[in-house]
């Protein structure tokens, strides 16, 4: 009896941080609704609670009887979530269903010592080798050990960070090759 308890303590010690870390894995995955974002909204059962709407530069949206609703840092179940409480005041028991139609507001940007520098949608996240893989590579003119990804903070500061292409090439200091977020820009002098 007594060993049982013990092993099962000892299994759920040794599965614990497995656990947190596909937690954590998992909310890597998840996508945030960003400004451009066409959201499909639809009300089931009620013809007139069904369209698509634009998620506005100032990350916000309108539906009809719910009024305006800011899907900045938001998913997209939790705006549903936020649809339905609205709607229950003139609905009972809503179904409501929300998708993203169309994902256009998250853009990166690569600039400089790049094939096909420009802005580009990605779907959900990418890595920085996986958007110099977008742009084309790099030229043959291309400075790979001072590319410097830039990111704007929510204060509207912008800060820097260093990015060295031969230590990933040789598979080290694999950290610097950071997931971008919505915004960035990528820059290869």
């Amino acid at each position: 009896m007594r060993v049982r308890r013990v092993s099962k303590w000892l299994a759920a010690l040794i599965l614990l941080p497995f656990g947190s870390m596909q937690a954590q894995e998992n909310d890597d995955r998840r996508y945030y609704v960003q400004p451009g974002d066409i959201l499909e909204v639809s009300v089931w059962r009620e013809e007139d609670l069904q369209r698509d709407v634009l998620v506005r530069p100032d990350s916000r949206f309108s539906f009809p009887l719910v009024g305006d609703i800011d899907a900045s840092n938001k998913t997209v179940e939790e705006l549903k979530d936020e649809v339905v409480q609205r709607l229950e005041r003139y609905i009972p028991e809503p179904v409501v269903t929300v998708t993203v139609k169309d994902i256009l507001g998250n853009k990166i940007y690569l600039l400089g010592q790049v094939n096909n520098p420009g802005a580009f949608v990605v779907n959900p996240r990418v890595d920085v080798m996986q958007a110099l893989s977008l742009a084309g590579g790099t030229t043959p003119f291309a400075s790979l050990n001072d590319i410097v990804i830039l990111r704007r903070n929510m204060d509207g500061s912008q800060r820097a960070m260093k990015f060295q292409y031969k230590d990933i090439e040789r598979g080290r200091d694999l950290e610097q090759n950071i997931l971008l977020e919505s915004g960035d820009i990528v820059i290869v002098p």
